[in-house]
């Protein structure tokens, strides 16, 4: 039996939702180990602010994830300096969201011969940074 093809997601438009726009770039880490309700949090405090106050704010934060998200996020002001030519100083953080990974399953004995379950999630966030449109036509 074969296994069905899979298709990109579409939006309204018919564009690939998970490709970048000309004005946009991204950058993903995957197998962080924090719960995604923890990565949330962080993730959360830098939607829709300009990059360098959310590379201030991660800096200081006193999370330790913090440091994880805060190498995304300079990851994807990187791609969006060299691969889409996109001026540093404009950009905004557009979007940031969290997913879940894998569940490491561990356990602990309990009395009475059970056993506590343990779990150990891992998340991934996916970082996205947009320069305005009203910036990008001064450049072109």
């Amino acid at each position: 039996m074969q296994e069905p093809q899979r298709r990109p997601q579409r939006g309204p438009d018919g564009k690939n939702l998970r490709r970048c726009e000309d004005n946009e770039a991204m950058a993903k880490t995957r197998m962080l180990r924090v719960s995604p309700q923890k990565l949330n949090l962080v993730a959360a405090q830098i939607r829709g602010k300009h990059v360098a106050q959310a590379l201030a704010e991660l800096q200081f934060s006193k999370k330790r994830i913090a440091q994880d998200v805060k190498k995304t996020l300079e990851s994807a002001i990187a791609n969006a300096e060299n691969n889409h030519g996109l001026d540093v100083d404009a950009l905004i953080v557009a979007e940031a969201w969290v997913g879940k990974n894998l569940v490491m399953k561990r356990g602990r004995p309990r009395g009475r011969g059970r056993f506590g379950r343990i779990l150990k999630p891992f998340a991934e966030i996916t970082i996205k940074v947009r320069q305005p449109a009203d910036d990008v036509e001064e450049l072109a």
